[in-house]
C-alpha cells in the first residue's frame, strides 16, 4: 500500500506505519434483502484488520489483555464509498499511528479485490487502559512500534 492511501502523513524520514492487510468475503447474514453489506458491519472488518496487524506485530489481543491492557474504542468513523455486496473479497488495509503515549489510532481502507475499488475508508481511535480500567501507557515495544 503506498503511503497516500491510508497512512497518515508521517515525519520525514521516520520508519513507514505497521501495516496489515486482511482478506474478507461478505457473508449472506452481513447483507440486507438487496444484497448490500449492512454498514456496521464495516466496524467489524477494521477489527479483523486491527487484530491482524497487532499479530503481525508480535502482540495479539490475548497477549496484551493477559499482561493487563485493553484497548477500549473512543472514537470511530467510516466513510462510505460504493458498497459492498454478497460475496465480494474484500482486503482490509489497515495500519496503526501512535497519537499520544496512552492512544493509538488506526487507518482501514477496505477495497473490493476484483476491480480494486475503494469501498469505505475509516479510523479508529483508542485509548490504553490497565486491569482496573484506568489510563495508562501503553508498553515500551508497543509505543516504539508505532511512533
Amino acid at each position: 500500500m503506498s503511503a497516500d492511501q491510508t497512512e497518515p502523513a508521517r515525519k520525514s524520514g521516520a520508519p513507514p506505519a505497521p501495516c496489515a492487510s486482511s482478506r474478507v468475503r461478505v457473508r449472506y447474514a452481513e447483507t440486507d434483502t438487496m444484497g448490500v453489506v449492512y454498514y456496521a458491519n464495516y466496524f467489524v472488518w477494521f477489527e479483523v484488520g486491527r487484530t491482524d496487524l497487532l499479530r503481525e506485530s508480535g502482540w495479539t489481543y490475548r497477549d496484551m489483555e493477559r499482561d493487563g491492557f485493553a484497548l477500549p474504542v473512543i472514537e470511530a468513523h467510516c466513510q462510505y464509498r460504493e458498497p459492498a455486496k454478497y460475496d465480494d473479497e474484500l482486503e482490509v488495509r489497515t495500519s496503526g499511528t501512535l497519537l499520544s503515549p496512552v492512544r493509538v489510532q488506526f487507518t482501514y481502507e477496505v477495497v473490493r479485490t476484483a476491480d480494486a475499488a475503494t469501498l469505505a475508508t475509516g479510523t479508529t481511535v483508542h485509548a490504553t487502559l490497565d486491569r482496573s480500567g484506568r489510563p495508562c501507557r501503553l508498553p515500551a515495544r508497543v509505543r516504539t512500534l508505532f511512533a
